[in-house]
């Protein structure tokens, strides 16, 4: 399910026939009720069900045949946490069945892309919006519509005041707009020391990554070494690391193979690194990254954004 994905912008858009959401910290979740089970599957294809167990229970109260996109949270002390997201996505099944009940997921569902069988893609975004709260309200949780106005002034305050919520920024969309699966239709604004980044290399191994290679959007383009990777997010570049491998494995022949393995298995050193080794990636991944100095402290890497 190729999900829609939306282009970051520095002001609010403020027109008639838009519609505004808070932008949760969690992890973009599509779930896929089926006719006899639920799948629930992240933004980059991967199905990560038994990751979620209590989501999972939850969707099968879903008309068969149904398919919503979100995001996937965990509330915390007043607030989503992020950290506690990934130590949920990172969990063993076994694991992940103790998670849920100490650390419970919610859904934020923003769109519903088939409703028993009918697919609403085609259909606009406030037709979609309307069918949504109809499906999820009688459910309740931890199944829930996400917050939506057309006012942009009360859009606005939400801005301004939900980051103490753990509300990470807005996501605009037209109401007459129809689904752009695997298209930037969508706009984002985001508080300013969250960015995006270009993953050019890494620290450690392959098996344990440490830190990040960065090159932020703005500033001289010199590389920057990330602070040190949650467990969780080790877990994560290293899978995509394996994931490169395999693939090149598959498509190549022995010839680049060999040479592919060798360029990843390389000691760089980079100006401005302090003399750091790193191993490069080409190409490069997207990181999305928490930075407020262009020196110190070094950017906080919060996910990878591997699908961009």
């Amino acid at each position: 399910m190729r999900v829609a994905l939306a282009a970051a912008v520095r002001t609010l858009p403020r027109a008639a026939g838009l519609a505004y959401e808070p932008k949760f910290d969690g992890h973009r979740l599509v779930i896929v009720r089926t006719a006899e089970d639920v799948v629930l599957q992240a933004r980059s294809g991967r199905i990560v069900t038994s990751a979620f167990p209590d989501l999972a229970a939850a969707a099968l109260q879903l008309p068969a045949a149904t398919v919503l996109d979100g995001e996937v949270v965990v509330w915390h002390a007043g607030r989503t946490d992020f950290a506690l997201v990934q130590r949920r996505a990172a969990a063993t099944a076994a694991r992940a069945a103790v998670l849920a009940q100490s650390l419970p997921a919610s859904y934020a569902a923003f769109d519903v892309l088939e409703l028993a069988g009918l697919d609403l893609r085609a259909r606009p975004y406030e037709r979609r919006r309307a069918l949504l709260v109809d499906l999820l309200l009688p459910l309740g949780p931890p199944l829930q519509p996400v917050p939506m106005t057309t006012d942009p002034e009360l859009a606005a305050t939400w801005y301004e005041t939900l980051p103490a919520s753990g509300i990470e920024g807005l996501v605009v969309k037209r109401l007459d707009q129809a689904y752009p699966a695997g298209r930037r239709g969508w706009q984002k604004l985001r508080h300013t020391d969250v960015r995006d980044a270009a993953v050019v290399g890494y620290t450690g191994t392959p098996r344990r990554p440490l830190a990040l290679v960065l090159i932020l959007p703005v500033g001289d383009e010199t590389p920057l070494v990330s602070s040190p990777l949650t467990a969780a997010l080790r877990a994560e570049v290293a899978a995509e690391l394996a994931s490169r491998t395999a693939k090149t494995t598959s498509t190549a022949t022995s010839t680049a193979t060999s040479a592919s393995a060798s360029a990843s298995a390389a000691t760089v050193t980079a100006i401005g690194l302090g003399e750091v080794p790193f191993r490069p990636l080409d190409p490069p991944l997207t990181a999305e990254v928490r930075h407020t100095s262009t020196r110190h402290p070094p950017p906080e890497v919060l996910r990878l954004r591997s699908d961009l």
